[in-house]
């Protein structure tokens, strides 16, 4: 695969960019789904779509405050790039970190069931995740390492051949989807849904981070290491010690789903 290019058309002699056609089709797929199963969950449609619209502002604000802060040497240089969204540089991880806290505010605020909240909202993410991984390809990032020719999954850049990392992590959003689509209409407590969304994303995007030459790093005193891993492994860690903890409980007690 090769990109045709990152931009979609220029009307007025202003370029539209598929990364943000994609970007922003993804956010609506996902919101779409979480207001379509905001009922099944005991949240009323506009309790969902208040809880939707700060959400996004604190996942936006979380995406560039995270790729900011890893990057501070050449941010803190040039301060005025700090804003310049059209310049590039999202995290995924600082996009989920925001929107969560956001989230976990606003069910204390309103009195929502946390846990069953997180259901809601992280069962359907990843179909967005899904959509918007495939900006990268348009933009030629987010690529791995070099692939031989014979290697089925590849993108070209600058007539090499790299891993597609952006098409592994779409197909595996995609269908960690569907599965959490059934996980979450047979959920035995709650949390299920958004637990195991963060043990199988944080899974997979330690593996394809692993293949990609374009990692954020971060210091530790024994060296580097690419900050998505570091922050994937913890994240598995924790939602695994929370599920299994949960899933005790649920034994023990046999009680009905609680926040």
């Amino acid at each position: 695969m090769q990109s045709p290019g990152p931009v979609a058309f220029s009307p007025f002699g202003i370029d539209i960019m598929w990364y943000g056609i994609l970007v922003t089709a993804g956010i609506a797929a996902s919101c779409i789904c979480i207001y379509l199963r905001g009922p099944r969950h005991g949240i009323s449609r506009d309790r969902t779509l208040s809880f939707l619209l700060l959400i996004l502002i604190a996942g936006i604000i979380g995406l560039r405050v995270y790729y900011v802060a890893f990057q501070w040497d050449y941010y803190s240089a040039n301060p005025g790039e700090i804003l310049n969204f059209r310049g590039g540089g999202l995290a995924i991880h600082g996009g989920l970190i925001g929107g969560a806290l956001m989230a976990f505010l606003l069910t204390k605020i309103y009195k929502e069931r946390t846990w069953n909240t997180f259901d809601l909202l992280l069962t359907c993410v990843p179909l967005g995740q899904a959509i918007g991984r495939f900006g990268n390809f348009f933009n030629s990032e987010a690529y791995g390492s070099l692939v031989d020719d014979d290697w089925p999954f590849y993108v070209i850049v600058d007539g090499s051949h790299y891993h597609a990392t952006f098409l592994y992590e779409s197909v595996w959003c995609l269908l960690l989807f569907f599965f959490l689509l059934y996980i979450d209409n047979h959920r035995k407590f709650d949390g299920q849904s958004a637990l195991l969304y963060i043990m199988l994303y944080s899974a997979e995007r330690f593996f394809v981070e692993a293949l990609r030459t374009d990692s954020l790093m971060i210091a530790l005193p024994f060296g580097e290491i690419k900050t998505a891993q570091l922050v994937s492994l913890v994240a598995f860690v924790a939602a695994l010690a929370v599920y299994i903890a949960k899933s005790r409980k649920k034994r023990r007690t046999g009680g009905r789903r609680r926040g």
